[in-house]
């Protein structure tokens, strides 16, 4: 671990999922109405999920998450679990359901009075995100919400690295699994990362920092 000195840090990139909002809520039931569609047609062992079963797929973007998970799958019923889950998760938005950490908002309204740039990046896909933005308001907060499906699926640290530019010299990666930190790394960023969201044992090891909850950030700048 190291101490940070915030006199030095201008930009900080936060993750969304896992990082401010707590996205086991909508896209567990998600993720069962799609296995449950696989178990249907003799594609997958009927099975009962357990939340802490399906969190090690939160963070990864839906190609990836399903390339992984069901490797065999034919293109076409890979999409079709793809659109399953957005449809299912795109209900529970509308409904409301989402839930933020506690203090996620206030949080990023301190930091942002405070002077810092702060960016979104998520591994999520357009509809995700701009339904978020118009459930929470975050574009009142983020300069730039930065989403896995505008940039091609590419991983996010080649995302940060085409939209760092743009920002500040003096740079922090925070978000709650090792794709995130391997992001800041990859680009020579600090990164912190968040221990209350869907990391799994050791996954968290390399970073420059851990947090305990969101709004330990204004503590930290």
């Amino acid at each position: 671990m190291c101490i940070i000195d915030k006199t030095r840090i201008k930009t900080l990139f936060l993750d969304y999922d896992g990082c401010l909002h707590n996205s086991l809520v909508i896209y567990a039931p998600a993720f069962r109405k799609a296995y449950a569609f696989l178990v249907e047609f003799g594609l997958a062992e009927p099975r009962d999920w357990q939340d802490h079963e399906i969190t090690p797929w939160l963070g990864y973007n839906s190609q990836e998450m399903w390339e992984h998970f069901q490797p065999g799958l034919a293109a076409t019923i890979r999409q079709h679990c793809m659109a399953l889950v957005s449809t299912e998760m795109q209900r529970q938005i509308k409904e409301g359901r989402p839930e933020l950490y506690p203090g996620a908002l206030e949080t990023l309204a301190t930091l942002k009075s405070r002077g810092y740039h702060l960016v979104f990046i998520s591994n999520c896909r357009t509809y995700y995100r701009d339904s978020q933005n118009q459930l929470f308001g975050l574009d009142h907060y983020f300069e730039e919400l930065a989403c896995s499906e505008a940039y091609g699926y590419t991983s996010k640290t080649e995302i940060l690295r085409l939209i760092r530019p743009r920002y500040p010299e003096g740079q922090v990666m925070i978000g709650d699994r090792a794709i995130d930190l391997a992001a800041g790394k990859g680009n020579g960023l600090l990164t912190i990362g968040c221990t209350y969201g869907f990391a799994q044992p050791g996954e968290l090891d390399g970073a420059d920092l851990l947090i305990d909850d969101i709004r330990e950030l204004a503590a930290i700048f």
